[in-house]
């Protein structure tokens, strides 16, 4: 278990090492792009040039503040925050994204001023020239950033990457204005900006809305939770493994709970050797610590309480709305019966409860039957 911990330890320190290379890489090129586009939109009077440097400059901020929070993410964890820092990184993209919108409102503010007051164009050589080279630097940069923050798992990564492919569209534009104006003597440099300022301004309340998801809680990943489903099951003596529940501190960080259903006949003793055999193989083959593994008890050598089963089973699951029935157990002695049910959002959960309760008791008119409710919370 401790060679697993380094091993996870050694990731996540890779980790930080290329989120904070790829935003250095990223920082230095915005830089120079924006003094370059600077120097191009001052001396043509060109405001989408000069707001294309704006948007450059706001790019190299974002690197700057994604920096920042891989470094506080990936502080240790202590007395007043046992589980880490991890979610300090989507503040951090919160804050790329509130940069972003900032430079859009900005830009069309300003645009609109140029059209309302316009001022005359001058293109040269020198800045059509500028203005390409812009463009291929800003696709290869975007293509770069977007690749390793999907590796790391970086959300402010894969938003700096997509901002800056869409950076380099934003760019053409630019030049094929300067290109128009050149040929027609069309000046819609105000114009085109203010089609930049609204693109941007889309980009970053899109960004704020997916990092506010993830601040939230989503649903826990599909193909993550087939994973666990598959590996607890993989124990002889487990029947069926639910309720899994995910909870994010953080990118690649994943506690979790789950219910294991396992033989009414077994001892606490083999029940504890069997969660800590399924704690340590998850942790092993996915990273995701299991904070609890709760226990289904179902009935192995009661034929009536099989029937039983079949017949919640028919009944529930007659509804589109229940997905599914788990951690049934029949007490025929003291005439009781417990399981769980998973509906859908599809339906009220006080009315889905009032069908399915009322619908078991007439089944079961002799039996006290207790009924849980359990959300669709994965895939």
């Amino acid at each position: 278990m401790q060679e697993n911990t380094n091993e996870i330890s050694d990731l996540v320190a890779d980790r930080q090492k290329t989120i904070v290379r790829t935003s250095f890489i990223g920082i230095g090129a915005n830089v120079l792009l924006a003094a370059f586009k600077a120097f191009v939109g001052l001396l043509s009077h060109s405001i989408a040039v000069i707001l294309d440097a704006v948007n450059n400059l706001s790019d190299a901020l974002s690197s700057v503040i994604t920096i920042i929070g891989a470094k506080l993410g990936a502080k240790q964890p202590n007395k007043k925050h046992p589980l880490g820092y991890g979610r300090v990184e989507y503040i951090s993209s919160m804050l790329v994204a509130a940069i972003v919108l900032y430079a859009g409102i900005t830009s069309l503010v300003e645009s609109v001023k140029k059209i309302i007051h316009p001022e005359k164009a001058d293109y040269g050589a020198l800045a059509l020239v500028i203005i390409a080279v812009a463009i291929v630097v800003k696709l290869i940069l975007g293509a770069y950033v977007k690749a390793q923050g999907k590796k790391v798992n970086s959300g402010a990564l894969i938003a700096s990457g997509s901002d800056a492919l869409f950076d380099a569209i934003l760019s053409a534009s630019v030049l094929a204005t300067a290109v128009i104006y050149l040929i027609w003597h069309i000046s819609l440099e105000a114009y085109v900006g203010v089609v930049i300022a609204c693109f941007i301004i889309k980009a970053g309340i899109e960004m704020m809305l997916e990092t506010l998801d993830d601040i939230i809680g989503q649903r826990s990943d599909a193909e993550l939770t087939a994973k666990l489903r598959k590996i607890i099951c993989e124990d002889e003596s487990v029947r069926g493994a639910y309720d899994i529940i995910l909870f994010n501190y953080g990118p690649n960080k994943n506690y979790g709970s789950v219910h294991i259903e396992l033989p009414d006949d077994m001892t606490v003793d083999k029940v504890d050797k069997i969660t800590r055999r399924i704690q340590i193989n998850v942790f092993q083959k996915t990273g995701v610590i299991l904070t609890g593994v709760g226990v289904y008890s179902f009935n192995t050598s009661n034929d009536e309480a099989t029937q039983m089963r079949n017949a919640v089973q028919k009944t529930v699951l007659s509804h589109d709305w229940a997905m599914q029935v788990h951690g049934f157990y029949a007490d025929t002695e003291n005439k009781t019966v417990h399981f769980d049910v998973v509906v859908s959002f599809d339906i009220d959960r006080k009315q889905a409860y009032r069908i399915l309760a009322e619908e078991t008791q007439k089944l079961f008119p002799d039996y006290t039957v207790s009924l849980v409710l359990d959300a669709d919370t994965a895939d």
